[in-house]
Formats: C-alpha cells, sequence, structure tokens
C-alpha cells in the first residue's frame, strides 16, 4: 500500500477468506486447542503447535513444555466435531479420524533466551525485561478507516461472506452445503474509499444431491447479497460461485492442511504488509503472535484517535531480547499531524516488550481457538484486547486533536 492508493482515480484491490472447515484452517485451530488446553491449566505453558491433516489423517507436532495434562487427541476429535467433519458423506468423520502426535519439549537453547533476556543476562534492565521475544522478525499492524471495525473492506466483507455460508450451513437454511468453503471479494476504490464491489466468489464444499444451478442462486440470494451492502452492488458487478463446476470432495480430503499456511487471511487480507510469521499454536512469547497483536492495537488506536486514515506499524525483535529493533509508522500520507509526533506518541503509551504486551493484552489465558478462523483481527464476537480502543482519548489530548 503506498501514497498511491490514496490519490488514484480507479484502483482494484482483492482480498480472500476461507471458512473454519478449510483444511488449512482446521490444522490452525486443532493448534490453538493445544494451547487453549494447556492455557486452562498451566498459563507459564511454552507451545508452539502445528498440525498437518491429509485424508482421514491428522498430526500434532511440536515443541511444548508444561505442567499441564491435556490430551491432544480429544482436542483433534472435539475441534473436527465442532467444525461439523460429523459424517463420511463430507468425507472425513471425527469419530474415525486417525491421529498421530510428535511432541516434545522447548529446546533448552530458545528457553534460556527466552527466561532471561539479554538485557538481564547483561546485567541491566528491569523486570519488564526479563522476558526476551521467543524469535527474530518483524511484526506488521495495520488499521484504516473505511470501516467501523478499522479493517479494510475487501477482508472485512470475506470474513462476513464466509461466516455466512457457515452459518447457514448449521441452521439448516441450506443443508446440503459442507463444511469447506472460501470467499474472495474485489473492492473498486477511487481516491482511497471504496465506491462499489466488482467481484464476489465463493467456492462452497457441497453434498452430490444437489445442482450447481440450485447451489449458485441460493449462495448469491442467502449469502452474498445478504452480506455485500446493496449500496456497493450495480449492474457490473460480477458473482462466481463454485467455477470449477464440482465441489463434492472437501477438507483435509480434497487438499491436504498445515497450521499457518493462512497467513494473509489471518490478519488484512494482503492490503498490509505481512512480516512472515503464522500465529496458531504459540504461546505469547512468540512474538509472532503476540507482537503483531500489539501492532494491531497500535495502529488501530492511533486511526480511531484521528492521527491519520490508514496507518501501518513494523516492530522488529531478536530471539532473547526484551526491547525491539526498530519501530516504524507508515501513515501512507493521510497524517493528521506531523508524522514524528505520531511516532513519540506510539513510543510513549505502548510499551512492546513481550513482557509487557503479555500483561497489558492479558494473553495468558485460554483465548486463541475462536481467533484461529475467520481472522484474528477486526473481531468483537471473541475476546481480543488488541482491538480495545481504551487508548484514544489519552492519545487525541496530547495530540490537540
Amino acid at each position: 500500500m503506498s501514497t498511491t492508493f490514496m490519490s488514484a482515480s480507479q484502483l482494484y484491490l482483492t482480498s480472500e477468506s476461507v471458512t473454519e472447515g478449510h483444511p488449512d484452517k482446521v490444522c490452525d485451530q486443532i493448534s490453538d486447542g493445544v494451547l487453549d488446553a494447556i492455557y486452562t491449566q498451566d498459563p507459564m505453558g511454552r507451545v508452539a503447535c502445528e498440525a498437518a491433516a491429509s485424508g482421514g489423517l491428522v498430526a500434532v507436532m511440536g515443541e511444548i513444555t508444561t505442567t499441564a495434562s491435556f490430551n491432544p487427541y480429544e482436542v483433534v476429535q472435539k475441534t473436527l466435531e465442532q467444525i461439523g467433519y460429523n459424517d463420511s458423506k463430507y468425507w472425513l468423520d471425527w469419530k474415525t479420524a486417525g491421529i498421530l502426535t510428535a511432541i516434545k519439549k522447548q529446546s533448552p537453547d530458545i528457553a534460556q533466551g527466552v527466561n532471561d533476556a539479554l538485557e538481564v543476562r547483561d546485567g541491566g534492565g528491569d523486570p519488564i525485561d526479563k522476558i526476551g521475544a521467543g524469535d527474530q522478525g518483524m511484526m506488521i499492524g495495520f488499521a484504516c478507516n473505511e470501516t467501523a471495525e478499522y479493517m479494510p473492506l475487501t477482508i472485512s466483507l470475506a470474513h462476513q461472506l464466509v461466516k455466512r455460508l457457515a452459518q447457514v450451513r448449521k441452521n439448516g437454511a441450506l443443508p446440503y452445503l459442507g463444511p469447506d468453503g472460501k470467499s474472495q471479494v474485489t473492492v473498486e476504490y477511487a481516491h482511497g474509499r471504496p465506491v462499489r464491489v466488482d467481484t464476489v466468489l465463493i467456492s462452497t464444499q457441497h453434498l452430490d444431491n444437489v445442482t450447481q444451478q440450485k447451489i449458485k442462486d441460493d449462495v448469491i440470494e442467502q449469502v452474498m447479497k445478504m452480506i455485500i451492502p446493496p449500496h456497493l452492488l450495480d449492474a457490473k458487478t460480477k458473482y462466481f460461485v463454485n467455477p470449477t463446476g464440482r465441489f463434492n470432495i472437501g477438507g483435509p480430503v480434497g487438499d491436504a492442511g498445515l497450521t499457518g499456511r493462512k497467513i494473509i487471511v489471518d490478519t488484512y487480507g494482503g492490503i498490509a504488509r505481512h512480516g512472515g510469521g503464522a500465529f496458531s499454536g504459540k504461546d505469547p512469547t512468540k512474538v509472532d503472535r503476540s507482537g503483531a497483536y500489539m501492532a494491531r492495537y497500535v495502529a488501530k488506536n492511533l486511526v480511531a484517535a484521528g492521527l491519520a486514515e490508514r496507518l501501518e506499524v513494523q516492530v522488529a525483535y531478536a530471539i532473547g531480547v526484551a526491547r525491539p529493533l526498530s519501530v516504524m509508522v507508515e501513515t501512507f500520507g493521510t497524517e493528521k499531524i506531523p508524522h514524528q509526533k505520531i511516532v513519540e506518541l506510539a513510543n510513549k503509551h505502548f510499551d512492546l516488550r513481550p513482557a509487557a504486551i503479555i500483561r497489558d493484552l492479558n494473553l495468558r489465558r485460554p483465548i486463541f481457538q475462536p481467533t484461529a478462523a475467520y481472522g484474528h483481527f477486526g473481531r468483537h464476537d471473541i475476546d481480543a484486547p488488541w482491538e480495545v480502543m481504551d487508548k484514544v482519548e489519552a492519545i487525541r489530548a496530547e495530540a490537540g486533536l
């Protein structure tokens, strides 16, 4: 995203989302289900859990150090059942799925840097410096004022579409739908503002006893037109439903799944940059997750305070070091006060050290499995403390707005 976005008279942006039954999202939910199971008993547990699924087989693997007693087999079965993989007609049944585990403790080489950050090992720092970042990398946070949830319209609509798709499956309105599905939305922008929806695409798993024409008609009327605001639709809007002509075989039987392979769906739909690290299955000492959550918290509060219309935050960490290596704020030419003042306010009001992030966002709780489908940001239907706008008034006052 550049300043060109704000000046272009016509620009098309696209984002996708997937349902909870998508094979990669199945794995994300299993990984976060393991994290939540551990955090229910042991808030100090260290978790880096991955899952893979193919056919009727699910593998759970990773590095876990905990005092909790948990059963990964139960997590897998419960997750599959809740998603809706409970009958062989959907090609996967939680009661008969094969489950493998390969779990070991966290590497002591990693643990020593997390337990005592470099600042402490060098004889300095304060108590908040004790926890070192669990990995290196850069984390991105983003917010914009084009939707009520401070998210890009493209990804907001894409998420709403697949949530609606799951809703009409579960409530029986469209009983022939299966758990797997995808959405994609293309929005036309003019001078940084959305003006119309150009294209809507949904691919949805279905049973064999229904025609593709019925699926298309039902999905357009009961999903697409129920979600896309009418004023954004026009005679030129294009609708695609199951463009391959068939989507009966779905889930891990149709395509192998893996934790962390839908990171753009998890974040901003490709509208903002991405640091590269996945979220699911990682406890908050892993800054891939907690750093990205904090960066969103910063960006959302700054935009909600009126400092800019669009804002992106990049934070960089070194493994075993508490303090960020760099903090960057980009406003794409939409800032309402001097850029340097925005940076100063960000540094003053937000502590980006891992221990401070865990403390301020209260992350040592079993709140993570609900984040593993339909995005981690812009959510008000789940416990997502990084979405709270509790810094807005103080920031506005200091900014003189």
